[in-house]
């Protein structure tokens, strides 16, 4: 049997591509301009970028490639969004809203323009499936609302918003509408025509690219002032030598989701709904948290009665999973995520994130399976333990 751990947590990072790497190499080598350079080292890395910056705006649709603006992830690009769109509308004073269940980097955006700048902030609550109703948003709407942030798919529960619906609503008010993309964009879900978004945050490392690098979907016309200023790069909203190999990866990445040279969506949800199946089986009580449709294609959140989540997973070497979202590790306090669908602390503590990827196998999925469920059973109460039956 294998010993190299089972990967069940792409929703935190996802393994390098290897034709990404091979895309990547040359600028890690020999082709080392830097692309303001006037020379042709400068002028080959500068290309690199713009048909990186092409992929990119192909991967969400964008009408023009001069709207994707690079980062170093995800969380910078929330910060630009939400901070430079705010204060590019009213330096001071102004109202934001989002939902109770963003991610961290999203609440920090919004607490720095409360905290300096006179911002007030409404946090809509969700159901219990992790959705946020559009009316509710429009409820919570006064004149001085600026900007409206709500995640596209959500990093622990995977629920899916319904931005197209809430569009609807900021557009009629000119109100800017970002949301947190990260997770979705490697589904191949992300329309930001269809959805009606303005602003929509990526990253490299959760669509099999190079961490240290995301990207920024700027509608045409939408007002943003750069966060880091210098040499005015990335059109002044982005200052800094671009990391050129890791924008070459980026652009890779999505180059290969655009041309569906990697296992359709509809492979991972049928490797996750295998797995989900199983183990709701085999363990008494177990819960799915989340929407059990309206969700991203490898999440699977699943609450087990009666088990603490982290013995679970220190009992299981064989399996690297997460307890909830990477970026609370080492808290001590309960999911925000869990906590706002109306799970208790307990049930939190109890809860498991699995998340399937491009190169989880069938054999990954029997042998996941068969692990949690007999170490599940090793932990909860013997009231609460069902018979096993194992797939080979």
């Amino acid at each position: 049997m294998s010993t190299t751990p089972i990967y069940l947590d792409h929703q935190a990072t996802t393994p390098l591509d290897g034709r990404v790497l091979e895309a990547m190499l040359p600028f890690l080598s020999h082709e080392y301009g830097n692309p303001s350079s006037p020379h042709a080292f400068g002028h080959t890395a500068a290309e690199a970028v713009r048909t990186a910056r092409r992929q990119v705006a192909a991967l969400v649709r964008a009408e023009n490639e001069r709207e994707v603006v690079f980062t170093s992830g995800a969380t910078e690009a929330n910060h630009l969004a939400i901070v430079g769109a705010a204060l590019a509308v009213r330096p001071s004073g102004g109202h934001l809203v989002t939902t109770a269940i963003e991610h961290k980097a999203v609440l920090a955006a919004c607490r720095r323009l409360v905290d300096h700048h006179g911002y007030t902030l409404t946090r809509v609550a969700v159901d219990g499936y992790g959705r946020v109703c559009p009316a509710d948003i429009a409820a919570v709407l006064t004149r001085n609302t600026v900007l409206v942030s709500v995640m596209h798919g959500n990093n622990e529960i995977g629920t899916l918003q319904r931005l197209a619906d809430i569009a609807e609503i900021t557009a009629s008010r000119r109100i800017v509408l970002h949301t947190d993309a990260a997770q979705s964009a490697g589904y191949d879900l992300l329309d930001v025509a269809e959805l009606g978004v303005d602003l929509a945050s990526l990253s490299g490392h959760k669509i099999h690219g190079p961490k240290g690098i995301g990207a920024l979907y700027i509608r045409g016309g939408t007002p943003v002032i750069g966060q880091q200023t210098g040499g005015g790069q990335e059109r002044g909203l982005r200052a800094g030598t671009p990391n050129v190999p890791a924008i070459v990866g980026f652009g890779a990445a999505a180059h290969l989701v655009t041309t569906e040279t990697v296992p359709a969506p509809s492979r991972i949800r049928a490797l996750r709904d295998r797995l989900q199946g199983r183990l709701l089986a085999a363990i008494p009580g177990a819960a799915v948290d989340g929407h059990p449709h309206r969700r991203l294609p490898g999440n699977l959140s699943l609450t087990l009665p009666g088990v603490e989540a982290i013995d679970l997973l220190d009992r299981l070497p064989g399996i690297a999973a997460s307890t909830g979202s990477a970026c609370n590790t080492g808290s001590a306090e309960p999911s925000h995520v869990l906590t706002a669908i109306g799970l208790t602390r307990g049930q939190a503590r109890a809860t498991l994130r699995l998340s399937v990827g491009r190169t989880t196998t069938d054999a990954d999925i029997n042998r996941a399976a068969d692990l949690i469920i007999r170490t599940a059973h090793t932990l909860m109460p013997p009231s609460g333990r069902a018979c096993t039956t194992t797939v080979t």
